[in-house]
């Protein structure tokens, strides 16, 4: 494992040679890794990106029998939301991505997962995670860098429900609130930083039914200073906004103190550097293996509006594989 140190002067190495790389970054920016890509099969991990992928098809195709979501209860969950609700009120946060894991049970193991799973991203890392997100981070071609902040979840199944989440006023707000946020992340890098879609929504199948996400997309010119040293410039957009809170550095800390469990590598990022283009994501949709059982993480954002029985579900309803 690499520290954020380490890494920054690993990726900048490779850069300067021109060496195509994978780099996987933790919640924390503390336990890294970063491999050519022609050392990542010997190092058991695989990945798929809209551009590019490494996957090893098996002789059949698994398919998926079973899927039991185990969340955490209820009152559990309560507890942490009612701490969350206690620092708003004291004004310390205003927003805060709130995740907990549950366990799953699924007569697939984690690479079987991996495979069958269909989303824009896809990482498999040493039969320790399987990832399959939805959300981009950051793509950077051409010198224009470009972030894609996803927030709101609906199942596309209930009658009018994409109506029903862009008219939303809590939904509204919190979307709002990450892609002011994610604007100002990235005017650290770039300049005539702008919103160039909004609120534009996704159909995800998955094996509960179908979901809507929420997403949009907001794009720069990379600033001189960073042109050459893309290390700096991913550490300096992290950790993603999406998946934190603002403001940002004190709720990552309300975020450590109120989880119960390190978030480890779930809601760090991946990405593939080809030379040429980098194109990233967030480790969300995330099932981690720990002592032979699976746990599925899953997460919400949580603001002064917000009810805990409905993110309750939305942290349930989150919990799945993107098959049809």
């Amino acid at each position: 494992m690499l520290t954020s140190v380490e890494t920054i002067e690993s990726i900048n190495t490779l850069v300067k040679k021109e060496t195509p790389f994978l780099f996987i970054i933790s919640f924390d920016g503390e336990s890294n890794l970063v491999f050519p890509i022609d050392q990542l099969r010997q190092n058991n991990i695989y990945y798929q990106t809209p551009e590019a992928g490494n996957i090893q098809i098996l002789p059949e195709m698994p398919v998926l029998e079973f899927f039991n979501r185990n969340p955490v209860s209820y009152q559990k969950y309560q507890q942490m939301f009612d701490k969350v609700l206690n620092e708003i009120h004291k004004g310390n946060t205003f927003l805060l991505n709130l995740t907990v894991p549950s366990e799953v049970k699924c007569n697939l193991g984690l690479y079987e997962i991996f495979l069958i799973a269909q989303a824009k991203y896809k990482l498999f890392c040493n039969d320790s995670f399987a990832c399959f997100s939805p959300e981009g981070f950051i793509s950077i071609e051409n010198g224009i860098i470009s972030t894609f902040p996803m927030k709101g979840t609906i199942r596309a199944d209930k009658p009018d429900a994409l109506q029903e989440i862009l008219n939303d006023t809590k939904e509204a707000a919190e979307h709002a609130t990450i892609v002011d946020l994610l604007r100002n992340d990235l005017s650290i890098v770039a300049a005539n930083v702008h919103v160039k879609r909004y609120r534009y929504a996704d159909l995800v199948q998955t094996n509960y039914g179908p979901i809507y996400q929420i997403s949009s997309q907001i794009s720069g010119t990379i600033k001189s200073e960073f042109r050459n040293n893309l290390g700096e410039l991913m550490f300096s957009l992290l950790p993603a906004g999406s998946v934190t809170g603002a403001p940002k550095s004190k709720t990552v800390s309300i975020i450590n103190d109120i989880e119960i469990v390190p978030r480890g590598f779930y809601t760090g990022i991946f990405g593939i550097w080809d030379t040429k283009k980098l194109e990233s994501a967030v480790m969300i949709r995330f099932i981690k293996k720990d002592n032979c059982k699976l746990y599925y993480h899953s997460g919400g954002g949580i603001t002064f509006q917000s009810n805990c029985e409905a993110e309750y579900n939305e942290i349930i309803d989150k919990i799945y594989v993107p098959v049809c």
